[in-house]
């Protein structure tokens, strides 16, 4: 995940430089792989300075050249020679500098002081192309007047330049998925350090609801989408979007699409709530309707793509039942953006994680927006977003909010409570942290405290921290920002030794592995996961017995093995494949069953083989390995 500092130091307000920002987000677990500087025009013009062209003369030995005398604001005044055929005298111009290195398509050169055509030329007046700043070679760049000899050109046209953390962000930490959501936990760990920052989040006061009707909004499926909000917006004008957002977006790596599609992209990598714009008129009887559709049925989404629907996805239909939208994961071709859009009906939900997460391995789609979703986002999070987005769709775009919002929630995710021991924090942290220490962490980190007593809190957490679910959690958050470099090492290191010798069970698999292994044989250790449809191909496996996983990592990891049969020919072909075809396996793994609502777990051994007993030779000839082969080892 990539956060643009400058981008972050709008929501708070620090003086530090990035390099220590790095070391305080990965002190408290948003590890910083990398730190990109990056530059809106590549060598942030170092070295170019504004001049005043003071005198200009016609070459001696060339009838296109022209010397002139440029006052960069020193003593001396520049030699240069210049072939641009609308420099002047009085003018004001960026001049490169002797030892200023010049970016041009990919390329670069370094400025010298040379001879051209017999004359000296001590640096060089620049066209716009030449310093990133244009696509024109026609002539040099000519500047307002009233610029001031001798400042840096960067100031002048305000180059900006930019760090971007490259943050290797764990899987349960989606409440960080953004740049509000790193500050939060930049602010928390700052204060608790004593560097004094305030949060500054965007202000939505601005919001008026428009007096039309709304769309009709249908959530058949509330399991799968507990809330989804929308609200139309009119007269919308799609153009570019003006340079500071598009300058926001490409600093972490994203393409700008137009104004509309822009603003919903900003909103998300802001506060983490993905958004999406549909074509208001393109949306039939003015109705979304969110449902499951018929299995197979077909849909084109924006990379072009006509995909095959399941009865398990979640989509967004208009009044038609017309796909619109594959929920939570990626747009509609047909309903989608464009430059001749007007109205836009803009969306703002939460999905079920599991839901989308399983929708997006089915297509194979991984979008932004699915990234978040699948690891949850703030339900308390959809309104301010949305009317984040309205807001700068009207700023940006001249749109009017035209209705109110649309907002279903019928069923409320409440917040998490936990009752929290300070003898449990002690315990578990290895030393003794102040109480009240304790008590303004947890503050910091939005943690509210509702009861106080003296060997306990009783806390709610908020509904963005998914992964605070019990006591252990709220003391590694604890422990996050108090910091684990100020816990002491012990000096001893104690632990339990067991009272007993190991149980006849290990000590068996042991004297079987040796005695396989010292015969040819080599262990092998397989996942329990396997497909599915491996249970109609013999009858000591059937699916009313497999254990199927709620939520598989793809199709051919969808159940726990039955038995060790598979995993065995599974590693014989691997290795017939690769032109090993003499092998001699053996497995101990555990099978799963169920009966009922009984699980069953219970620990088997494979032996497999296939091919030659000894390696092809001239002095005898070769047996191939069989089931008595095999036999003869079972029964040693």
């Amino acid at each position: 995940m990539k956060i643009s500092y400058n981008w972050l130091k709008e929501y708070i307000d620090i003086d530090l430089d990035a390099t220590s920002v790095a070391q305080y987000l990965t002190d408290i677990g948003l590890e910083v792989e990398r730190i990109e500087h990056i530059e809106s025009v590549k060598g942030g013009l170092k070295g170019i300075v504004i001049g005043q062209v003071l005198t200009k003369e016609q070459h001696p030995n060339a009838d296109r050249l022209s010397i002139t005398t440029i006052n960069i604001g020193k003593e001396e005044v520049l030699k240069i020679v210049c072939g641009a055929p609308n420099i002047e005298i009085g003018q004001k111009v960026p001049v490169a500098t002797i030892g200023t290195i010049l970016y041009s398509d990919n390329k670069s050169f370094k400025i010298k002081k040379v001879k051209i055509r017999g004359e000296v030329s001590e640096g060089m007046v620049c066209a716009e192309d030449e310093i990133g700043l244009g696509d024109s070679h026609e002539g040099i760049m000519v500047l307002d007047p009233n610029a001031k000899i001798g400042q840096l050109a960067s100031e002048f046209f305000n180059i900006e330049t930019d760090f971007v953390f490259e943050i290797g962000l764990t899987p349960n930490r989606s409440d960080a998925m953004s740049h509000i959501g790193v500050a939060r936990d930049l602010a928390a760990v700052l204060n608790h350090n004593n560097i004094k920052c305030q949060l500054n989040f965007p202000d939505i006061s601005s919001f008026k609801e428009g007096v039309e009707e709304p769309l009709f909004i249908e959530v058949k499926d509330q399991k799968s989408c507990p809330r989804y909000s929308g609200i139309s917006i009119k007269n919308v004008k799609v153009k570019a979007s003006p340079d500071w957002l598009q300058k926001k977006l490409k600093s972490i790596g994203l393409t700008p699409i137009n104004n509309v599609v822009d603003i919903t992209n900003y909103v998300l990598h802001e506060t983490g709530q993905p958004l999406h714009a549909f074509d208001a008129k393109k949306i039939e009887k003015n109705t979304i309707i969110v449902q499951q559709l018929k299995n197979k049925t077909k849909f084109t989404t924006l990379d072009n793509v006509e995909r095959e629907l399941s009865t398990e996805d979640l989509i967004i239909c208009d009044g038609k039942n017309q796909p619109m939208c594959i929920a939570g994961v990626f747009g509609g071709k047909n309903s989608g953006v464009d430059k001749s859009t007007t109205n836009v009906f803009l969306e703002s939900a939460y999905f079920n994680p599991v839901s989308v997460r399983k929708t997006a391995k089915r297509h194979a789609l991984s979008t932004d927006a699915s990234f978040r979703f699948e690891r949850s986002v703030d339900p308390n999070l959809v309104i301010y977003a949305l009317k984040r987005a309205a807001i700068l769709i009207q700023n940006i775009c001249q749109g009017e909010i035209a209705t109110k919002i649309n907002d279903n929630y019928n069923n409320k995710i409440h917040n998490v409570n936990i009752d929290i021991y300070y003898e449990n924090i002690d315990k578990l942290i290895g030393q003794k942290i102040d109480r009240l220490e304790i008590q303004s962490i947890l503050k910091s980190l939005e943690i509210k405290i509702l009861n106080s007593y003296k060997n306990k809190l009783k806390i709610s957490i908020p509904k963005y921290r998914v992964d605070v679910t019990r006591q252990e959690d709220v003391i590694e958050e604890i422990l996050r920002i108090y910091g684990y470099n100020k816990i002491e090492i012990p000096s001893q290191i104690k632990f339990s030794l067991p009272t007993t010798n190991k149980i006849d069970e290990y000590d068996l698999e042991n004297l079987i592995s040796d005695f396989l292994t010292n015969n040819g044989f080599n262990e092998c250790m397989n996942n329990s996961i396997e497909k599915s449809s491996y249970s109609t191909l013999i009858e000591e496996v059937n699916t009313v017995k497999q254990v199927k996983l709620l939520n598989p990592l793809s199709k051919d990891m969808d159940s726990m093995r039955q038995n060790l049969l598979f995993s065995s020919l599974e590693n014989i072909a691997y290795n017939i494949n690769r032109k090993s075809s003499n092998l001699s396996f053996y497995e101990f793994g555990k099978t799963y069953n169920v009966n009922g609502k009984e699980f069953f777990e219970n620990k088997k051994i494979a032996i497999s083989a296939c091919g030659n007993i000894k390696s092809e030779n001239w002095n005898e000839k070769n047996q191939k390995k069989d089931f008595f082969w095999i036999k003869k080892h079972v029964e040693n």
